[in-house]
C-alpha cells in the first residue's frame, strides 16, 4: 500500500499484525487496540490502530511506548478521525506518526495535514498526483493548525496578535 509523507510516496515499515498472528521479529509492528497491552514490550517499535469509535483516552497510558497511531476513516465523510489525530496532538502531545487509513479524499488531504496527521496511506494502485496537488491548492487558511504550516489569513493574524 503506497504511502504518502509531505505529499511524497515512501516506503511503509510497519507490519500490521492480525490478533492471532505472532509478532514479527525485526519489523515494527502496527496492531489492534485490543492487543495493544501484550504487545507493549521495551525496545519495540509498536504502532496502533484505531477504528472510528476509538477515544484518544484509550491510548493515552500508552503513549510514551507508540511511535504509531494509525487512524481508521471508514468513510470519507466521517469526521472524526480528523477530531481524534487533533486530541492526540494537541491535548496529549503525541509527537509520533500519526496516520490516516481508509476511505479518504485527496481533497481532504490538507486538512488531515492540518490536524496532526503525518502521513496517508493510498490504497493499491491510487495515483498519488491528485494527493500531491491537492497540497498546493490553498495557501491561507483560517483556523490554526495542529502543526502550523500555511499562514493565517489577515484577519486571524491580527486576532491572534498579542
Amino acid at each position: 500500500m503506497p504511502l504518502l509523507d509531505g505529499g511524497h510516496v515512501v516506503e511503509d515499515p510497519w507490519v500490521l499484525v492480525p490478533d492471532d498472528a505472532p509478532f514479527p521479529a525485526d519489523a515494527p509492528a502496527l496492531v489492534t487496540l485490543k492487543r495493544l497491552p501484550e504487545a507493549r514490550r521495551p525496545g519495540r517499535r509498536l504502532g496502533v490502530l484505531l477504528g472510528p469509535a476509538s477515544r484518544a483516552e484509550d491510548v493515552a497510558a500508552a503513549l510514551p511506548d507508540l511511535s504509531l497511531i494509525a487512524v481508521e476513516f471508514p468513510k470519507f465523510r466521517d469526521g472524526r478521525g480528523f477530531s481524534l489525530a487533533r486530541t492526540l496532538r494537541e491535548r496529549h502531545g503525541f509527537t509520533g506518526e500519526i496516520r490516516a487509513v481508509g476511505h479518504i479524499l485527496p481533497d481532504q488531504y490538507r486538512f488531515l495535514l492540518r490536524c496532526g496527521v503525518s502521513t496517508v496511506a493510498l490504497p493499491e494502485g491510487a495515483d498519488p498526483a491528485p494527493w500531491q496537488a491537492a497540497l498546493g491548492r490553498f495557501g491561507v487558511a483560517y483556523q490554526p493548525a495542529a502543526a502550523e504550516e500555511a499562514p493565517l489569513d489577515h484577519l486571524r493574524r491580527r486576532l491572534a496578535a498579542p
